[in-house]
This record gives structure tokens, C-alpha cells and sequence, in this order.
């Protein structure tokens, strides 16, 4: 409703409020002050609105000022309290719901009309935190692949920002310290603290009130994570990034800070340097790229696929692989069939088996890039695929272009060659026959649930985040 229909409400209440101290009654009001009981039952619902002489004779009637009559406070509890009912059944929130309006009556008591908006109350503060069911998140993320496929995942004003932030710090070349980390936080105003009691929900806090950023124990090995999470809590402030309003503005925000995170751990311009140089002699590598930079692999392949199409004149794809095969991160422009569902999302679905990223499990030595050229119904692809592990288990990290861009890495001399039919079943997804036929009616196996994929994402101010864990950290950090 707007703020015109709301004072209406409000008016009408203070009518009936001072109506029913008088013990008048519609008519008897009506009379006094020349307005049928009809009309005015109109105004007290509402649904109409009086002009300047019916209120001052309504004034005048009741014996109040007519600044009193029009004040925008309800006159008592029970009248707010049936406002704000009205107000709520009135939302597109309530309306989506497709239940009755309930009218308040005289007979209601006042606790039933607490419980009532105490619950209306409930509802706004739920639908107004950020929430996914698992189908919004593979929507959201499915026109965020999209969203970036057209910019080839490069966005240049991001770009622009990490490097005038690092000039900032005194950075000149190899990998970004943790000093000038620090230095970059403390010219936004914010100091870098090390604690063991994050809420085990996030990987940082940021006080914007006392200008802290709080992170994980500085003990953890390598370092490069705590670098990127402090990146990204700056980038937050820097981008001037709001709550956000929905799941897939949560997620824009988030690759904008992994963005920027990765932008000033490989700067444009040396990564761009870095990079032409080793295309130029045909050794491209992303383990050299990572070395040069002192950041994960996956960080390093990440990043080729922001600089590859823009600055070094080439489509290409990039995939992460869970060791049972589901696709969990997925990035292209050169075409490559990509497994999809229905929806046209990528997360969950199973590459095929011929794919290196899944082949590259099998290769003894997991200290280096494994190398294939793998033949597709969209064409013949070259790829580097690194395997690694976590406590949730294996993973592999793949970066591949079309056939006739694999002269620019090294790798490319590779004999490992392989036929992928997929999206054909026939490829890898149905059994030989005569397996079929003897097993067909005798299996029975128990699935591994992907609850992951099948439960919604936590409530709270920020997908996956236990707010009340969140401020008792703070409070219990805020005499420090």
C-alpha cells in the first residue's frame, strides 16, 4: 500500500478512536458534522478521502484540534496493531500465498492480534534474508555462467581497480606479500586480525564499525588463502557492495570478490607480460603461471581464463572435477559440449569418462600436468589437467583450447589421444550389452546422497552464514 493509502488508515482509526470515546455512534457523528454515516464509514475504513472541510467539521465535532485528528500515529495499541495487519495482508509477500484477508473484528482480543502480526512480522524477516532453494542457486549460477561467457569472464573495471590498489601498497614485481596485504588493508582503514573462534560458518568477518578484518590463524600453511580472503573482504568495501537483496546478487557480489582477490595476487600487467612471453616461445603452463605468482592451481587457472580471450587472442575452457566425476566449477567460450540438466545448469552433472579430467586420476605421476587431445562431437580439444585432494577428497583442475591453439603450450607433442561421444549414453553412460544383460534385475546398489545439491542453503543476512554466531563473535571480540 502506498503512504497516502497508509495515512488514510491511520486517519480513519483516529476518527473511530475519538468517535468511540464520545460514545457516538456512526450517524450521531455524521450529523454533527454534515456527512451522511455511510460516507463516513468510508473514511474510517479507508477507502475514502475527505477534503479539508468534512475534517474540520469532524474536528469540530469531536471537540479535538484538527492537527490532533490528523497526527500519522495510530491512537493506541489495538489500532497499530490492526494498521499493520491490514498492511501486511496487503503485500505481494501475503498475496503469493493465495490465503484469505482477515478482517479484525470487535470481539478479537488484542492478544490474537499480537500473534497475528508477530507472525506477518516473522515472514518479512525470513523472505527479506537471503535464501536459495538448491534450484534458485543452479538457476542464479547458471545466468551467472552465461553473464560471463559474454563478457569472455573478463571485466575490466575490476581489472583497473586491483592494479592501482597494488600500486598503492609499493608493490613492484613477483608474488604479493602478506605485508603489502596488510598495507593495502590498512589504506581502506582496516586492520588484519588473526583469531582461532571464527564463527564456523565464515572465512572472515569484517567490523565495519572498529575497522577490523578478522581471518583464520595466520599459521595456515602457504598462505596464498588468507591473502585472497583478505582481498576479498577489502573488495566488499571497494566496490561498494549493499546487502544482498536476492541469491543471485549474493552470488555476483562473490565472484566480483574472488575477482578482485585474483586481479591483485597476478596484476594484469605482469600476468599479461608473464604470459605473452610464454606463447610467444610456445611453453605456456599454468604450474609456471601458479609458480610465478605463489598462488594455488586453481587460482592460476582461474585467472588464464579472465586474461586468455582478452589479451592473449584465444577461446578455451576450464573445469573442476570431483574425483567421482561431477562437474562442480565449469567455465567456456570454445564451444566445448559442456553436461547439462534440463535447466541448462552444469553443477552436479557428470563429464565424461574419456575427458582428461577424469582420465588424469588414473596418471601415476600427480606431481605434474597430464596432458590428452580428446575428440568430440564439437571438435578435437587439447587439455592440461592437475589432479589434488582435500579432506572431501580428490579433485582435479583442468585448462583446454581447441586443437588448433594447442601449438601455444607446452604439452602439446602428447600422445594421449581420446574419443568422447557424450552427451551420447552410448559413450559412457550405458553398459555393454552383454553386461546389461546379466546384471540387468540382480543390483541393488545404495546411492551416495549429494546433499549438497538437495538441501536449501541456510537463512541469515548472507546465504550459508549463522548470523547469531556472527555477532556474539564480534561482541566477544569488541573490548580487544
Amino acid at each position: 500500500m502506498n503512504q497516502r493509502g497508509s495515512d488514510l488508515e491511520t486517519l480513519g482509526h483516529r476518527i473511530r478512536h475519538f468517535r468511540s470515546e464520545r460514545g457516538l455512534t456512526l450517524d450521531q457523528l455524521g450529523e454533527r458534522a454534515g456527512i451522511a454515516g455511510s460516507q463516513l464509514s468510508l473514511i474510517e475504513n479507508g477507502r475514502r478521502e475527505a477534503r479539508v472541510g468534512t475534517l474540520q467539521a469532524l474536528a469540530a465535532a469531536l471537540e479535538v484540534e484538527l492537527v490532533e485528528l490528523l497526527s500519522g500515529q495510530a491512537p493506541n495499541l489495538r489500532s497499530a496493531l490492526e494498521i499493520e495487519l491490514a498492511r501486511a495482508q496487503r503485500s505481494p509477500l501475503y498475496a503469493a500465498l493465495g490465503l484469505p484477508v482477515l478482517k479484525p473484528t470487535r470481539g478479537m482480543p488484542t492478544e490474537s492480534l499480537e500473534s497475528l502480526v508477530g507472525l506477518h512480522r516473522e515472514l518479512a524477516r525470513r523472505a527479506s534474508e537471503a535464501i536459495a532453494t538448491p534450484e534458485e542457486a543452479r538457476r542464479a549460477n547458471t545466468e551467472l555462467r552465461e553473464r560471463m561467457r559474454e563478457r569472455n569472464n573478463y571485466m575490466p573495471d575490476i581489472e583497473a581497480l586491483a592494479e592501482e590498489r597494488v600500486r598503492a601498497s609499493g608493490h613492484t614485481s613477483g608474488a604479493l606479500t602478506h605485508r603489502e596485504v596488510s598495507i593495502m588493508a590498512e589504506q581502506l582503514g582496516f586492520d588484519l586480525i588473526y583469531v582461532n573462534d571464527l564463527p564456523h560458518s565464515t572465512r572472515s568477518v569484517t567490523d565495519l564499525a572498529n575497522g577490523r578484518i578478522y581471518l583464520p590463524p595466520a599459521s595456515i600453511p602457504g598462505g596464498h588463502g588468507l591473502r585472497s580472503m583478505a582481498l576479498q573482504a577489502m573488495a566488499h568495501r571497494l566496490l561498494g557492495h549493499q546487502r544482498p537483496a536476492s541469491y543471485a546478487e549474493f552470488l555476483w557480489q562473490r565472484l566480483e570478490i574472488n575477482y578482485y582477490a585474483a586481479c591483485c595476487l597476478m596484476p594484469r600487467e605482469a600476468s599479461v607480460s608473464f604470459l605473452s612471453t610464454a606463447k610467444k616461445e610456445k611453453r605456456l603452463a599454468i604450474e609456471d603461471f601458479r609458480d610465478a605468482f605463489g598462488v594455488t592451481h586453481e587460482a592460476a587457472a582461474l585467472r588464464f581464463t579472465n586474461l586468455g580471450t582478452s589479451h592473449l587472442d584465444m577461446t578455451l575452457h576450464f573445469l573442476r572435477v570431483n574425483g567421482d566425476g561431477a562437474l562442480q566449477k565449469g567455465y567456456e567460450n570454445d564451444d566445448l559440449p559442456l553436461p547439462t540438466d534440463v535447466t541448462g545448469s552444469i553443477e552436479g552433472q557428470y563429464v565424461c569418462k574419456q575427458w582428461s579430467a577424469r582420465n588424469a586420476f588414473t596418471h601415476t605421476n600427480r606431481t605434474t600436468e597430464f596432458y590428452q587431445y580428446t575428440d568430440t562431437p564439437a571438435g578435437t580439444y587439447w587439455c592440461a589437467t592437475q589432479t589434488g585432494s582435500t579432506d572431501a577428497g580428490e579433485f582435479s583442475i583442468s585448462v583446454g583450447v581447441p586443437f588448433a591453439q594447442a601449438k601455444w603450450f607446452r604439452g602439446r607433442e602428447t600422445t594421449n589421444r581420446a574419443e568422447s561421444r557424450c552427451p551420447d549414453e552410448s559413450c559412457c553412460r550405458r553398459a555393454p550389452s552383454e553386461l546389461a544383460t546379466r546384471w540387468a534385475g540382480q543390483a541393488w546398489p545404495s546411492a551416495r546422497l549429494h546433499s549438497h545439491v538437495l538441501s536449501p542453503l541456510p537463512s541469515g543476512t548472507f546465504p550459508g552464514v549463522d548470523d547469531s554466531e556472527v555477532y556474539e563473535f564480534l561482541e566477544a571480540h569488541q573490548s580487544e
